[in-house]
């Protein structure tokens, strides 16, 4: 079997499309932050260029809800 292309860049991609879809939807950082209950700082974090850390499965759920697009098209390229 061959070995899957695994995305090293995932995490750039989880956080700049954040960005773009909340750009879109006219939502303020801060917004989201209170609407999936997490701190404003923390959601900096996820929308940040170094973002290094993981966020939960919920975490990026409950984005995806409040942004109405998939957890997919957060992930995509």
């Amino acid at each position: 079997m061959k070995k899957p292309k695994i995305n090293q860049n995932i995490y750039s991609n989880i956080s700049k499309n954040i960005k773009k879809y909340r750009r879109q939807k006219g939502i303020k950082a801060e917004e989201l932050a209170e609407l999936i209950g997490i701190s404003n700082s923390y959601m900096r974090q996820i929308e940040s260029n170094n973002f290094k850390y993981h966020c939960s499965f919920e975490t990026l759920y409950k984005i995806s809800v409040v942004l109405e697009v998939s957890i997919d098209t957060l992930i995509k390229k």
